[in-house]
């Protein structure tokens, strides 16, 4: 058993693809349209970690409830946590894109972290060896 996806409400499908695949060098594993569950179109839009099994299914929001949960979707509690093998250069890579970090990488027991907003402002951990 495993979680496959989890969805992302985003306010705009190619804003967020260009974050995750273009800043934060996600894999784009589809893009394809579909309908939603009342025949409007959307996109069926997966990106993922390279390598990973669990992918993110990026979601245009759909009424106000929707719109309202972008970059909010936890509570403003970090939500996600990006696990990379070399800490530094991702993070300086990231600070070069331009991506908004919440202070500065600290040491912690269970590894290098510092907060970071995706393209909708939700929070994330970006965690590296210690």
């Amino acid at each position: 058993m495993q979680i496959s996806l989890v969805s992302l409400v985003v306010a705009d499908y190619d804003r967020a693809v260009e974050f995750f695949v273009g800043v934060l060098g996600f894999e784009l594993v589809e893009d394809s349209p579909s309908l939603t569950n009342d025949g409007r179109e959307k996109r069926w839009v997966v990106v993922r970690p390279p390598g990973a099994g669990t992918g993110l299914l990026l979601a245009k929001a759909d009424g106000d409830a929707q719109v309202a949960a972008v970059g909010n979707q936890t509570g403003s509690r970090v939500g996600f946590f990006l696990q990379v093998d070399d800490f530094e250069a991702t993070h300086r890579r990231m600070v070069e894109a331009g991506v908004e970090f919440l202070g500065e990488p600290r040491t912690e027991p269970y590894g290098r972290v510092v907060v970071f907003r995706d393209i909708a402002g939700n929070k994330w951990d970006l965690l590296g060896p210690r």
